[in-house]
C-alpha cells in the first residue's frame, strides 16, 4: 500500500504541532535516550539466552522470550524515532505492565520475585512519556485515519 504524498505531509504537520514545550521536550528526549539503553540491554539479554531459566518457570517457551527480546529491541528504537516515540513508550509500558504482573504471580516463589519493583518502575517512567507524548499519538492517530 502506498500512501500518498499529501497524507504524508498532512501527518508531519500533525505530529509538529503536537510537540511539547521546550523544557518538557527535553526532559522527554533525556527519559528516551536512557529508556532505549535500558530495553536495548534487556532484549541482548532475552535474545542472547540470558535469562532462559526465568521463561523455563513462566511456562509458555522460549518463543515468548524470543517474542519479548524482539519487542522491548523494536520499542527501544521507537523511542529513537520522533514519530514513533510515543507509540513505543506505550508500548514499553504495556510490556513491563505484564511483566510485572507476571513477576508478581506466576514467578513469586523463585529468585526472580525481586524484579517486581524493576519492572514497575520501568512501567511507569515509560507511561510518563506516553503521556508526555500523548499529543503525538493522538496526532499520528489522526493522520493514520485521514
Amino acid at each position: 500500500m502506498i500512501i500518498p504524498a499529501a497524507r504524508v505531509t498532512a501527518a508531519r504537520l500533525a505530529i509538529r504541532e503536537a510537540r511539547p514545550r521546550r523544557l518538557t521536550s527535553i526532559l522527554l528526549w533525556a527519559a528516551q535516550i536512557l529508556m532505549a539503553a535500558v530495553f536495548v540491554y534487556a532484549a541482548l539479554a532475552k535474545l542472547t539466552g540470558g535469562l532462559e531459566q526465568e521463561f523455563s518457570d513462566i511456562g509458555a517457551g522460549q518463543w515468548l522470550r524470543y517474542f519479548v527480546g524482539t519487542a522491548e529491541l523494536a520499542g527501544a528504537i521507537g523511542l529513537l524515532t520522533p514519530w514513533l516515540a510515543g507509540l513505543a513508550a506505550a508500548g514499553l509500558a504495556a510490556n513491563m505492565a505484564d511483566a510485572t504482573i507476571i513477576n508478581a504471580t506466576v514467578l513469586h516463589n523463585t529468585e526472580f520475585g525481586a524484579n517486581v519493583w524493576l519492572t514497575l518502575m520501568l512501567c511507569a517512567v515509560t507511561g510518563l512519556i506516553a503521556y508526555g507524548r500523548r499529543r503525538q499519538i493522538k496526532g499520528l492517530w489522526a493522520a493514520i485515519r485521514r
